[in-house]
């Protein structure tokens, strides 16, 4: 059976980008000099405009207006001609956590001897064989293809391109496996000249390096579709943190809990149960358990078990789900303590996944397969087999 699937990206240099970028260098900044810091920052930029405002409990001592014109600046906006830049107006608008919160999330204080939940919820986790990284191949591309146009702006490369610019691709499936790229859309925010130069380069130097060997002669190809695209960024959208909710995590494929990411300490679950969602359904994937894996975690706050574990994994499973329910819940941190210490969440490396997305990158934590061989095992020794294909499809 065919059908086709569409994903998009957006570059470090869209409006929400921006956004998601200055929140996550604030709570790197804060965790830098103290790992415990309690964060949970919003930003919003328009024309020649940064506003900073939330929550932050921290012992460090962080020049929040540094951080962010020096964010700004490495994404690309040195240039005041663009309506906005490094030397915008910002306003910092930040206060201390609630205690009301606090009581329930710290560890040891209150009514809960285990640290719980920072919100209540639903995350989800999702992994699929598509690609070497088990991410789906749409949004796989789109991110290459945003990426790209960022270094080929940066390296001067293509000199005509501006930090703004999105990406979207459509792929033919077949019974389930990706055979083919159907549409590429490029939207390249760019200095004044002439479209149909722009068209070519484009399509030689961003597109085809990237979707080289998924392309055919009928792929259709819709490069600035619009025509210009010379005023973009701020000065052109109002960026927000935590719109690119599907950028960041699987492109439309499998579900979303509806938080968002940046800006949140770990000890929001919206951030790190979703990484540990993610974590348990590669492994999942990888151990050949199933091709295709969804998690779901849901939370209350101030409680350290989740209140639910589900997996489904769209009849490509060889063993019973519920049986995956097990091994899960025996082999992998789902209680929020568990997980910023196994995935060693405390870190600064939030800056990592602020532009093209959050899951399919190397060197993230929640990206290790570590536990596929185990839970192989697992399964070998109660079906009596001795390699993988020989798991019987009934576990």
């Amino acid at each position: 059976m065919k059908h086709f699937f569409s994903s998009e990206s957006v570059t470090e240099g869209h409006p929400d980008k921006i956004c998601d970028g200055v929140s996550d260098a604030i709570l790197d900044a804060c965790l830098e000099q103290d790992s415990q810091s309690r964060v949970a920052v919003e930003t919003l930029v328009t024309t020649n405009f940064c506003c900073i405002a939330g929550e932050i409990t921290t012992l460090a001592k962080v020049d929040f207006e540094k951080v962010v014109r020096k964010k700004i600046a490495e994404i690309g906006y040195t240039d005041k001609s663009l309506g906005f830049s490094d030397k915008s107006e910002i306003i910092i608008k930040i206060h201390e956590q609630s205690p009301d919160i606090s009581q329930g999330v710290t560890e040891g204080k209150g009514d809960f001897k285990e640290q719980g939940a920072g919100d209540q919820g639903l995350m989800f986790g999702y992994a699929v064989n598509d690609t070497p990284e088990l991410m789906p191949l749409p949004i796989s591309l789109a991110h290459r293809l945003a990426k790209r146009l960022s270094e080929a702006r940066k390296s001067g490369e293509l000199p005509f391109l501006l930090p703004d610019g999105k990406t979207e691709v459509t792929v033919e499936y077949e019974n389930g496996k990706p055979m083919r790229v159907e549409n590429v859309v490029i939207a390249a925010h760019h200095k004044e000249m002439n479209m149909g130069e722009l068209r070519k380069q484009i399509k030689e130097k961003i597109v085809l390096p990237v979707c080289g060997k998924w392309v055919d002669k009928k792929t259709k190809y819709f490069i600035n579709a619009t025509g210009r695209f010379v005023i973009g960024g701020p000065a052109g959208d109002t960026g927000l943190t935590g719109r690119k909710i599907i950028v960041d995590s699987y492109g439309g494929h499998g579900s979303h809990g509806g938080g968002c990411f940046s800006g949140k300490d770990p000890t929001k679950v919206d951030r790190s149960a979703a990484y540990a969602a993610r974590y348990i359904a590669k492994n999942i994937v990888a151990s050949k358990l199933a091709d295709k894996c969804e998690i779901q975690l849901a939370y209350c706050i101030g409680v350290a078990d989740p209140l639910n574990i589900s997996v489904n994994c769209f009849g490509t499973n060889c063993v019973p789900e519920e049986r995956l329910v097990e091994l899960i819940k025996k082999y992998f941190p789902v209680k929020p303590a568990d997980i910023l210490r196994e995935l060693d969440l405390r870190k600064p490396i939030y800056h990592k996944t602020c532009s093209y997305g959050h899951f399919g990158k190397e060197g993230l934590p929640w990206e290790k397969t570590d536990k596929a061989k185990l839970l192989a095992s697992e399964v070998w020794k109660k079906a009596g087999a001795k390699k993988w294909s020989a798991i019987p499809l009934d576990g």
